[in-house]
């Protein structure tokens, strides 16, 4: 197993001290100490070293502090050791796996979650992230303030079709497969002329942008319907389906998270073209960075609903770092700006650009490993 790249495997502790805590769990206060980063090999979000940059930021911010970290790259011909390398010598995981690293997630998933039975913990837990990465997270929060009322997810085709012909006669749509990045498999759609009746039809031509690079591809509404079953395919087969707001040309608002905290503001334009509604780098978006407190009214909207998000999003402990991207729009009764989510993202969100936030990010993670250091775990759970 190749783990050892640059000096990033800085210490590797294991004492024999090791109990039985109330849970079974072999637990050790030495591991306490050292985390492991997963990444996957490959993908455009790496560094020189076939790394990450922000992961060896956190590397070098928690040896700082007198911690020991590594990266370790995953895969599924190397799970077994992996999984016994990290149970002897961690206390905690930080996933850094970009969902569109691995062909597949299963193997990675189920092996952090026999992590976290072994008493690993979880940054972020593996039904959490994938709760909060999944696209019909919106879905779920659309009884809240935050998402419109008219956003659908689709898990087989023939719903798909059926429902798709009446919300696309409605007005212009994005649809978005449920774990792609980089604005891959998100497209506006839209008709080429208005919708004569409450269904569009299947020989309607229509007129559908890809995000990932704005390109633009014309074609029979039934043809593009049929194109998109390979997003239904798979276990995790789904499409999200929400109305296209005009303002995105605004620019998209990336609010960085840190657990309940926003740490950093990232506004995101897309270019000035015709087509242009990406708000990814690789579409040539452009990035202005702000401090929170420049963006009173959102960070207030965001902290009168994370308890709902959190309760709605499986009420999992909230994840290490995440983001959530607002898109402005127009109440139609007041005439006043309305910040609308579109999209949380929680399984690798990268701060390379900010690499100070690994301060931050050490910071945060010693004060929970601390915290769950003090846990007793044969007393029963509590809420206040």
């Amino acid at each position: 197993m190749d783990y050892d790249l640059a000096g990033l495997v800085l210490t590797k502790i294991w004492y024999e001290s090791a109990f039985l805590d109330g849970r079974g769990v072999i637990w050790n206060k030495a591991m306490k100490t050292h985390v492991v980063i997963f990444e996957a090999r490959g993908g455009t979000d790496k560094g020189p070293y076939g790394y990450r940059k922000d992961s060896r930021a956190i590397v070098d911010s928690l040896r700082k502090r007198g911690w020991s970290s590594e990266i370790i790259f995953y895969s599924d011909e190397e799970r077994g050791e992996i999984y016994r390398h990290t149970i002897k010598h961690a206390g905690a995981y930080i996933s850094r796996v970009n969902p569109g690293n691995l062909h597949d997630e299963t193997g990675y998933l189920q092996m952090l979650k026999e992590l976290v039975q072994r008493g690993v913990q979880g940054l972020p837990h593996p039904d959490a992230m994938v709760n909060y990465g999944a696209k019909n997270a919106i879905e779920k929060l659309r009884d809240t303030a935050l998402v419109p009322k008219d956003v659908n997810s689709y898990y087989a085709f023939e719903e798909f079709k059926d429902t798709f012909v009446q919300t696309l006669a409605t007005g212009p749509r994005v649809l978005k497969q449920n774990r792609g990045s980089a604005g891959e498999g998100i497209w506006r759609v839209e008709l080429h002329e208005p919708a004569t009746s409450e269904r569009a039809s299947l020989e309607a031509m229509v007129k559908c942008t890809e995000a990932k690079d704005n390109h633009v591809e014309n074609m029979k509404l039934g043809e593009f319907i049929d194109f998109c079953v390979n997003y239904l395919e798979g276990p995790n087969g789904m499409l999200l389906d929400m109305p296209f707001l005009e303002r995105i040309k605004e620019g998209e608002i990336r609010v960085f998270m840190l657990r309940r905290t926003p740490v950093n503001i990232v506004h995101k334009k897309p270019v000035e073209t015709a087509d242009a509604f990406s708000a990814t780098l690789f579409s040539g978006a452009k990035y202005t960075y702000d401090s929170p407190e420049k963006w009173p009214e959102l960070l207030k909207i965001i902290e009168d609903n994370l308890d709902d998000i959190i309760e709605k999003l499986g009420g999992y402990e909230i994840p290490l770092i995440w983001t959530a991207d607002f898109i402005l729009d127009t109440n139609k009764e007041t005439g006043k700006d309305n910040y609308v989510l579109g999209e949380i993202n929680a399984s690798c969100v990268g701060f390379s650009t900010h690499l100070e936030l690994s301060e931050d990010v050490a910071d945060e993670v010693i004060r929970l490993m601390e915290a769950e250091d003090i846990v007793n775990y044969r007393w029963a759970a509590f809420k206040t």
